[in-house]
């Protein structure tokens, strides 16, 4: 397909509102309208379009300005919900991480051990790969920053040797995709294995759910959309759970949000029993009755009914 021009002109917001009343969009009050779309953009909202739409470029019958301001603060309440799970199970990874190494090796500063790392390799799209050398020069920056953190700074004020704090320490300066980097990038399988099996995963999934989580935590950081999302960084479907799980018709959707919502209960059955992610989802989804919840990947019968979601072993008991 040959590419064009771009020469479309900005619009006012005025002319904004015009063009979505043009498309069949009903809107009760103007002033309200065009305050939302002052202090959140057209260009966002408009992510929340193509469900009301049919036909491209009109909004089927009936649908209204607050039903597209409903749909976005859905989302936005749902982002939240969704980082702070991803919060409580990073620092659980986190710690069990640690302690496995920490452990195993009798070294709290086993990160600064070359020999359990893999060695360096240039990817498919001539990137070095290179964890240890990565993991030592965010150490490195962190020593030599001009305000360090102040447990970095304790260290080094109080010990010369060895140069680097422990790994207790360390960790403490990564993010959770630099975490999931290093997690791939230990050499010895069995390391990986006693980090996974702290969270009842092998390691291909505890290594794909990883990174899944680093992904999804990005969008929530930077407000993009989560609801109506396929996502670009699908989990590794769980075909072997240890307790309970989600049966097929759900397995089959990892691609969407519904799954990942399952990964986090997954996860959170583990780290934190007492956590009350399913009655949140039922007080968010009751919140926002007119949003439907079907473009998450709550699959349906085939007849169009959403199967109950309540009702999966992983969801139902706790």
């Amino acid at each position: 397909m040959s590419k064009r021009t771009y020469n479309k002109p900005p619009k006012s917001f005025q002319d904004q509102l015009q063009q979505l009343k043009d498309r069949n969009l009903t809107v009760d009050d103007d002033a309200k309208a065009l305050a939302y779309l002052a202090n959140i953009s057209y260009y966002r909202l408009s992510a929340y379009f193509l469900p009301y739409q049919q036909t491209k470029d009109r909004f089927d019958d009936d649908t209204s300005f607050k039903q597209i301001i409903d749909t976005y603060s859905f989302d936005r309440e749902l982002r939240l919900l969704v980082f702070d799970c991803i919060e409580r199970i990073e620092v659980a990874i986190r710690t069990q991480f640690i302690y496995c190494m920490a452990t195993h090796y009798n070294n709290s500063h086993w990160q600064d051990d070359k020999q359990l790392f893999i060695k360096p390799f240039y990817n498919k799209i001539g990137n070095l790969v290179d964890p240890f050398s990565d993991f030592q020069s965010i150490i490195s920056r962190a020593k030599t920053a001009r305000r360090p953190e102040v447990f970095i700074k304790h260290y080094t004020d109080q010990y010369n040797k060895p140069s680097n704090p422990p790994s207790w320490m360390c960790f403490e300066l990564l993010t959770i995709g630099e975490l999931s980097h290093i997690y791939r990038g230990l050499k010895d399988k069995n390391d990986k294995k006693r980090i996974a099996q702290q969270f009842d995963l092998h390691t291909t999934v505890f290594t794909s759910w990883l990174h899944s989580l680093t992904y999804v935590r990005n969008i929530c950081a930077h407000h993009s959309r989560l609801w109506n999302k396929d996502l670009a960084v699908e989990p590794t479907r769980l075909l072997k759970p240890v307790g309970d799980w989600v049966s097929a018709d759900f397995n089959n959707h990892n691609k969407r949000m519904f799954y990942f919502l399952s990964l986090l209960k997954y996860f959170l059955t583990r780290v934190n029993p007492n956590n009350r992610l399913k009655e949140k989802l039922i007080d968010l989804f009751n919140k926002y009755p007119n949003v439907p919840i079907k473009y998450m990947g709550i699959p349906s019968d085939g007849k169009g009914n959403l199967l109950n979601w309540q009702e999966e072993p992983l969801w139902k008991n706790n």
